[in-house]
């Protein structure tokens, strides 16, 4: 019998998509946002940052990616996909944050 390990982000990130998954993630919840009922303007501002991000332009002058969006706004994000009740989205958060923040 086979044992498969999960990656160990503490060990190395090998086998680990952290921008994959981040990008899929964005994916997912722009498809809700597209839903104006699911929008505000606290997620107006998200899209706007992940717009910059996706550009590769600056936001207050640092750098930032889709990962960097999941880390900072962690919570927001996650009582945004469990009010929507999406598991989906939930689960590859939770992965998310288990592997690469």
């Amino acid at each position: 019998m086979t044992v498969t390990q999960e990656p160990d982000r503490y060990v190395s990130f090998e086998g680990i998509d952290c921008e994959g998954n981040s990008k899929l993630l964005m994916c997912m919840l722009k498809k809700h946002l597209e839903d104006p009922s699911k929008n505000n303007a606290f997620w107006e501002m998200f899209t706007d940052k992940l717009g910059k991000a996706e550009r590769g332009e600056t936001v207050n002058g640092i750098q930032i990616d889709e990962l960097f969006l999941i880390h900072a706004y962690i919570n927001n994000l996650q009582d945004f996909f469990e009010d929507h009740e999406d598991d989906v989205a939930m689960t590859l958060l939770k992965k998310i944050e288990r592997e690469c923040c």
